[in-house]
């Protein structure tokens, strides 16, 4: 019998056979929808809401500043030390936030991946975005903050901002990916991050300045430490929104090195992350 025109096998793929991230731009409308449920369920029942997305980094500059900056004296040899603070605040809410929404996605969303077939991906990407939106009204404020402080827009600010944001959200992504799809079968995954969460605040040059790594840790170790994408990602902000205020203090002179090799880590770290989450999606169900 001759097979119809209109049903040939090549025009189908087969059920859970993906191509990865490529395939968000297939699904663009889901992804948008899954985005769309993360936000308007974000808050559901809170009475203050989006207000939260203020509270709590407010709270944490507060905390920090009178610990670290007042009562440990960081304050004195950084000028503009709140801008300083809060600038890496910023950069560390949106990686926490990214990072633990990534990872939990899949876990998070178990009734729809048991019951019908679409890129697992989407997942974890719909969180991502849903943590970028609330990432903003952060970003906003901190904007407000250095325009009080006399903050000027210039392209090379724009540009460390974009270049920071896509780096945290590179290498968010990819840690996402790797620790969501192992959470699916040992949720010791989520302990993990925990873990790299609780560091992440002292990793980076948040709470103190680069030169006191430069100038009392090894070279090797000090190296290691400005690779850090988000050790780069950290001084992008700084960059951008504290240098212009407080102009001639000392940068890196490395900096450029360091962005490059911490882009690539960046990037390595999704290419990771994507192996091993396509590597274990088609158990999810299953494990779930």
């Amino acid at each position: 019998m001759a097979q119809h025109p209109a049903l040939k096998d090549s025009d189908y793929t087969t059920p859970g056979k993906g191509r990865g991230l490529v395939d968000l731009f297939r699904y663009r409308y889901l992804l948008r929808l899954l985005m769309k449920k993360g936000i308007s369920t974000r808050y559901y029942g809170s009475v203050l809401g989006w207000v939260w997305s203020y509270v709590r980094p407010g709270a944490q500059f507060l905390m920090y500043y009178l610990v670290v900056g007042v009562i440990m004296g960081a304050r004195e040899g950084i000028p503009y030390f709140p801008v300083y603070l809060f600038s890496g605040i910023v950069a560390v809410n949106l990686f926490s936030e990214v990072l633990r929404n990534t990872t939990s996605a899949i876990t998070d969303n178990k009734s729809l991946v048991q019951k019908i077939y679409l890129p697992r991906e989407l997942f974890p990407v719909a969180a991502l975005g849903v943590g970028f939106v609330h990432f903003v009204p952060q970003a906003v404020l901190l904007l407000v903050v250095v325009l009080l402080f006399g903050w000027t827009v210039g392209w090379l600010a724009i540009v460390g901002i974009l270049l920071g944001t896509a780096l945290i959200l590179i290498f968010a992504l990819g840690l996402g990916l790797f620790f969501g799809a192992i959470n699916v079968a040992y949720r010791d995954a989520k302990n993990f991050v925990d873990l790299i969460l609780m560091f992440a605040t002292w990793a980076s040059p948040i709470l103190y300045s680069w030169q006191m790594v430069h100038d009392r840790a090894p070279t090797w170790l000090y190296n290691i430490y400005m690779s850090n994408p988000m050790t780069v990602a950290v001084e992008f902000f700084h960059d951008s929104f504290w240098l212009p205020i407080a102009p001639g203090t000392p940068r890196p002179d490395e900096l450029p090195i360091f962005t490059v090799v911490g882009l690539a880590i960046a990037c390595v770290t999704l290419l990771i992350g994507q192996l091993v989450f396509r590597k274990l999606e088609r158990s999810f169900a299953q494990s779930l």
